[in-house]
């Protein structure tokens, strides 16, 4: 008899750990308690159930949020770096542009500014006008200069008021340049 008696007793409700660990036994016990609403609605392993459902229910929540969140953070990034990428390009072109319109400006003085590439073979002159000075070819007809020789004695250096094209930059303006340029690229 006793034995019969313990086989009799139904089993204990199962936990609210009990249906996390095994999702299989949790929709059965849903199901279950589904059909017959206004019977397990307070029974044990019901209340259990749901109670399970609501905790599933949140972890899913919170991994769709933070699968959200780092899409998300991935968009802000990607548009930071284009933000960036654009600022970095209009800062090139304002620079490119601020170097045609001073280069066009000294070019009407017949000054050059120096290649932006240092392995340049020579010096671009651009458009710099220089000026021609004549050999002396014949001896100039005696005048009213009583000293003068026929010969000159040194050549001329001076091209009157032409300007004349400066084709070599001192050496502390490249490094300054080059030290510009080296934190540009960074």
């Amino acid at each position: 008899m006793v034995l019969l008696a313990a086989c009799a007793e139904p089993p204990p409700p199962r936990s609210v750990a009990e249906f996390l660990e095994n999702p299989i036994v949790l929709e059965a016990a849903l199901v279950r308690c589904a059909q017959n609403r206004d019977e397990s609605r307070y029974e044990a392993e019901c209340v259990n159930a749901r109670e399970a459902n609501k905790l599933v229910a949140a972890r899913e929540e919170a991994d769709r949020r933070a699968d959200f969140e780092a899409r998300s953070e991935r968009k802000r990034q990607a548009l930071r770096r284009t933000q960036e990428a654009a600022a970095t390009a209009r800062r090139r072109a304002a620079e490119a542009q601020r170097r045609r319109e001073e280069a066009a400006y000294l070019a009407q003085f017949g000054e050059v500014l120096p290649d932006a590439n240092p392995n340049a073979a020579e010096p671009d002159t651009g458009n710099a006008p220089t000026a021609v000075i004549p050999e002396l070819t014949e001896e100039p007809s005696t005048g009213s200069d009583a000293n003068y020789s026929g010969e000159l004695t040194e050549p001329a250096t001076d091209a009157g008021n032409a300007p004349a094209a400066e084709t070599e930059t001192p050496d502390d303006l490249n490094e300054i340049r080059d030290e510009l340029r080296r934190r540009n690229e960074e």
